[in-house]
């Protein structure tokens, strides 16, 4: 019986996790769908104007769809420890919690630089660059972001969650809370430089974001993300250079 009340309570855990993660897309579809009527496209068309909060409410949106879906390895890690009893379902909501409110301040910073080049007239209603040099800084420092050994080291520790599991495990609400915010720091250090090209594809771009995302989850798994990180960062360094030259040349 306790067995069972333990599957149970992992049941409404996976559950509510991935209802989370279909609301945040199911939400974006919505406003995107109405723009630029409704609040998405209100947003992203008067960014120049808008309040910071309703940005940040925005890329939080944005966060809570793309990044959610790369925790499923390290959560799936910390649920299935509770076989041994080492873990419990609401710690690993817990562990949920924390991870998620280290991309909520992330979504901060990007409500922030949303606004500042929106008023600084370099990004489009659709929040996408109309500066060919801002599109191509932030292709060329997102490809050396990938190569940077910084990236490889939060990218070693994302593809091994037990590793980190088992380095810094204790039994608890207040530490799963903690651990998942250290992933999610770790996450953060993989993934905002590919978060920052929202402003190349455009910050409303639903191609654009189910493309990074998958990216992004793809790029977590131990054996095929070992040979996507690096192709990637010199395809985006080219793709800056490229743009460079064409734009000098003529």
């Amino acid at each position: 019986m306790m067995r069972l009340g333990f599957l149970n309570r992992q049941g409404v855990l996976w559950l509510g996790f991935f209802a989370l993660i279909l609301l945040a897309w199911g939400v974006i579809f919505a406003q995107v769908a109405q723009a630029p009527v409704g609040l998405w496209g209100v947003l992203c068309t008067t960014a120049a104007a808008a309040g910071f909060f309703d940005l940040w409410a925005m890329w939080a949106l944005m966060a809570a769809a793309m990044m959610l879906p790369t925790f499923v390895p390290a959560l799936r890690t910390f649920v299935n420890m509770g076989a041994a009893g080492a873990t419990r379902p609401i710690e690993a909501a817990a562990l949920v919690m924390g991870y998620a409110l280290v991309w909520v301040a992330g979504a901060a910073l990007g409500a922030a630089a949303q606004m500042a080049l929106s008023r600084a007239g370099v990004l489009a209603a659709d929040g996408s660059s109309l500066s060919v040099w801002l599109t191509t800084a932030l292709l060329v420092a997102s490809g050396l972001y990938q190569l940077s050994i910084l990236k490889a080291a939060c990218l070693a520790k994302c593809r091994m969650p037990l590793t980190y599991f088992m380095g810094r495990w204790a039994p608890g609400l207040p530490r799963a809370f903690r651990m998942g915010a250290e992933l999610g720091l770790i996450c953060f250090g993989c993934c905002w430089a590919l978060m920052a090209l929202a402003f190349v594809g455009g910050t409303m771009n639903l191609v654009w974001m189910g493309l990074a995302t998958l990216f992004m989850v793809l790029e977590k798994l131990p054996q095929l993300g070992r040979s996507l990180t690096r192709p990637a960062g010199f395809a985006l360094i080219a793709a800056g250079a490229v743009l460079a030259l064409r734009t000098l040349l003529t």
